[in-house]
């Protein structure tokens, strides 16, 4: 669980150091590596949330 706080943390912080740079700047690499971002944690926390109900159906 520490480690998905973690990433989450990362992932906030990338998200929004990345729309900060793309509101600066106007680049549309900055938006869609956001949206990129936004992608990967979704199917990272939906893929550790799966495990986790494994585990507990396993041992119970």
């Amino acid at each position: 669980m520490l480690v998905l706080r973690l990433l989450l943390a990362l992932a906030f912080i990338a998200i929004v150091v990345s729309l900060g740079i793309y509101f600066l700047s106007g680049d549309k690499r900055y938006l869609r590596f956001s949206w990129q971002v936004i992608k990967f944690t979704i199917v990272l926390l939906f893929v550790a949330a799966i495990l986790f109900a494994a585990g507990r159906i396993i041992l119970l």
